[in-house]
């Protein structure tokens, strides 16, 4: 184990708190779903560290990090979906 990881964990923390200033501020839904899907990796990333610093005896920081990665990427196509529908909505009046 370095003592690199602890440094980049707060590294990551502090971007996630970067990402939820720019999230109350955003003007629309995909700036919002954009930051939810950099909570999602930043979050991985940071739970991944956690458990290489825990020299491997912290399993569930990496089930959780697996979990959050699945969450994320649903939420990312789910998104994208219901972005394409409603386009589709709007090509298909004939106004």
């Amino acid at each position: 184990m370095t003592s690199l990881e602890w440094p980049l964990a707060v590294f990551l923390l502090f971007n996630l708190l970067a990402a939820l200033i720019r999230a109350a501020r955003g003007p629309t839904a995909a700036d919002r779903m954009l930051t939810a899907l950099l909570f999602g990796t930043t979050g991985v990333g940071m739970l991944l560290l956690l458990a290489h610093a825990g020299n491997g005896v912290s399993m569930p920081l990496v089930d959780t990090a697996l979990v959050l990665a699945l969450l994320a990427a649903i939420a990312g196509v789910a998104f994208a979906r219901l972005g394409w529908r409603k386009t589709e909505e709007h090509h298909d009046d004939p106004a």
